[in-house]
């Protein structure tokens, strides 16, 4: 479980490396009465404390590089926070992780360095992935 002004990697590739989590906007469904605390699968607003600088220009098209003190919509991919599965087992990751959204919600970079959690795979609707597939997809791994 992550609180506000908790600070979380950024593990995709866009160019943002730390950002501070200030505003939870999406709950899943049985923690509604949870106000400000997100865990796996929750759209957050974050605001981006630590960029790399880069091109804004690659091949003739604009690429959308994040820059400090900006804000940005996220989802968050996994959290320190252990968290029990239905079979009994226990998972924890090392540090929480969040990936970057655009205004309509879509995957901001093209590229996830990192694990994440499973529970993803849960959330949104279909059984397919349901609304994050697309960074379930990207990811090397899925824990």
């Amino acid at each position: 479980m992550l609180h506000l002004k908790s600070m979380i990697n950024v593990i995709d590739n866009t160019g943002a490396i730390k950002a501070e989590l200030i505003h939870v906007y999406r709950v899943k469904q049985a923690r509604k009465k949870s106000v400000g605390v997100a865990t796996v699968g929750d759209e957050v607003k974050v605001v981006v404390q630590k960029a790399r600088g880069g091109p804004t220009q690659l091949g003739g098209r604009e690429v959308i590089r994040p820059r400090k003190g900006e804000m940005w919509k996220g989802v968050i991919v996994r959290v320190k926070k252990e968290e029990n599965r239905l079979d009994g087992r226990q998972i924890r990751f090392d540090e929480s992780a969040v990936v970057l959204l655009n205004n309509k919600g879509e995957m901001l970079g093209s590229r996830i360095t990192g694990p994440v959690s499973a529970s993803l795979r849960n959330i949104g609707g279909s059984a397919a992935g349901g609304r994050w597939s697309k960074i379930l997809s990207l990811a090397p791994k899925i824990l």
